[in-house]
């Protein structure tokens, strides 16, 4: 039965000492699963996708990829502040204020109409 590119990945990663990068690793995914260059350009984003999914790799920035089990947690671990440190803030309480308004001001125009509309509505029924 044929590897899985996974598998041949899992292959050269564990062979090497070092993290890989990830054309090199790819590159030898190629070789040996015998891919031609149209099927490596059709699969390569279902593979990467795959690779970033699969918990026995990590990635280490920069496109380097090593075995999850030669890494420290330190090293592979985002801290989800650090992510979010960089989101702007933005006091837009005024602006919901705005909002709100405009929402009212038109409620309160239609709900005038449909209080013309009942007046009239109850004149016409009282001249009959």
């Amino acid at each position: 039965m044929p590897k899985s590119l996974l598998e041949h990945a899992y292959d050269y990663v564990s062979k090497s000492k070092e993290p890989v990068a990830f054309k090199d690793m790819w590159k030898y995914i190629i070789e040996q699963a015998g891919l031609s260059e149209e099927e490596a350009n059709k699969r390569i984003s279902s593979f990467y996708t795959n690779l970033m999914l699969d918990g026995r790799f990590v990635t280490l920035g920069e496109n380097q990829w090593d075995l999850r089990v030669r890494q420290t947690f330190d090293k592979v671990h985002i801290d989800m502040k650090d992510v979010y440190s960089d989101v702007e803030v933005v006091d837009d309480d005024e602006e919901e204020e705005d909002e709100e308004k405009e929402y009212n001001e038109a409620f309160e125009d239609s709900s005038d109409k449909d209080d013309e509309e009942l007046e009239e509505g109850n004149e016409e029924e009282e001249s009959l």
